[in-house]
């Protein structure tokens, strides 16, 4: 039995059901010509989700990405460090002093899985450190995915593979040349050592290393060439308009209208999901020009629904922001990621 016809026979009811839904909308939205950006949040590279997004970017289901520098960096170290982790099933009952003799170790705890500080962290940090030092020397710029797209492409790092780089889903958007969109990058281990190799001196230019605001510029000058097939520079303004009514009907692009529409799968919830939906009411409301709202929309989390909590925030609710429409499909799967987005994936991986 194919995964799709799986879950359309067995999951009928309640998160179950929309879990179905999402899937057949994802389905749907590529098979009209849409792409889809995938923002990952949680720790979703240290479950190994790159073991089913990797094909998904490779088959070409995927189109761009919003992580957090975590999961950016965290795909990496898995790949050549996979080995060297540690898992503990019985984590709920660890002791303080117990955690305090995983740090002795050199194993940063991530539920139930241990990241080992030397072979994954300080192993990728040495030879990005040569990557930086010369782009410091060299007046170069980029990205904080670019510099980990550099590192991957110069082969530097394959000796060290402990993982196939087919369940790798960085090195799969390496070979894709993936647009990436990482937002609050300096909170990251990585981020956190470009930051002290500042303060030590070991880097004089802070700018090597482009920021959040270059990425949001990118993003949208992205989102308006695949939806729109133009760059901003080419869009009409819309006429500012003194009834708001009015000013948000001039500037929404039908899906007909479109070049393509483009979806948004959603992993948990935070800057990787907030950041990049932004994008839309940015075009309408900031740059007053027109563009289609976000043409599908899934979130899996399992963050309860509270208030002020973005992440536990409805579907609907983005609507009065601009970012999704009335008729937007809307799906919310209130249920753990690391489950259900490989179902989903192994699903979309058979049209």
């Amino acid at each position: 039995m194919s995964m799709r016809r799986f879950i359309r026979e067995n999951f009928r009811h309640f998160n179950a059901a929309a879990v179905a839904d999402a899937t057949e909308g994802y389905i749907r939205h590529l098979d009209a010509g849409g792409e889809m950006l995938i923002t990952l949040a949680g720790a979703m590279s240290t479950a190994e989700l790159g073991v089913s997004l990797a094909e998904m970017i490779r088959q070409r289901k995927v189109h761009a990405i919003c992580c957090t520098g975590a999961n950016l960096e965290e795909d990496l170290f898995n790949l050549v460090a996979h080995d060297h982790y540690r898992r503990l099933p019985g984590w709920r009952n660890l002791t303080p002093d117990d955690e305090k003799n995983l740090e002795s170790r050199g194993l940063n705890r991530v539920t139930d899985t241990c990241i080992p500080e030397e072979e994954a962290i300080r192993a990728i940090e040495r030879p990005l450190l040569d990557l930086w030092r010369r782009a410091d020397a060299e007046g170069e710029r980029r990205f904080p995915h670019e510099y980990l797209y550099k590192l991957i492409e110069g082969g530097t790092l394959e000796a060290s593979y402990q993982i196939d780089p087919a369940d790798s889903w960085l090195a799969a958007a390496t070979e894709r040349r993936l647009p990436i969109f990482v937002p609050g990058w300096e909170d990251s281990t990585l981020g956190n050592i470009f930051a002290a190799r500042l303060l030590d001196r070991t880097l004089s230019r802070q700018d090597l290393v482009r920021g959040g605001i270059e990425y949001m510029t990118e993003l949208v000058a992205w989102y308006v060439e695949r939806t729109m097939g133009s760059s901003l520079d080419d869009l009409g303004e819309v006429a500012p308009s003194g009834d708001i009514g009015e000013a948000v009907a001039a500037r929404a692009v039908r899906p007909e209208a479109a070049t393509r529409t483009m979806g948004f799968f959603q992993i948990g919830g935070g800057i990787a999901g907030d950041f990049p939906i932004c994008a839309v009411p940015l075009i309408h409301q900031d740059l007053e020009k027109p563009c289609p709202y976000w043409g599908y929309f899934c979130q899996i989390s399992d963050s309860t629904t509270s208030y002020g909590s973005y992440s536990g925030a409805f579907p609907t609710e983005k609507i009065t922001w601009g970012k999704l429409d009335v008729d937007t499909p809307m799906h919310l799967i209130e249920s753990d990621a690391t489950i259900v987005a490989p179902l989903i994936f192994a699903a979309v991986l058979e049209r």
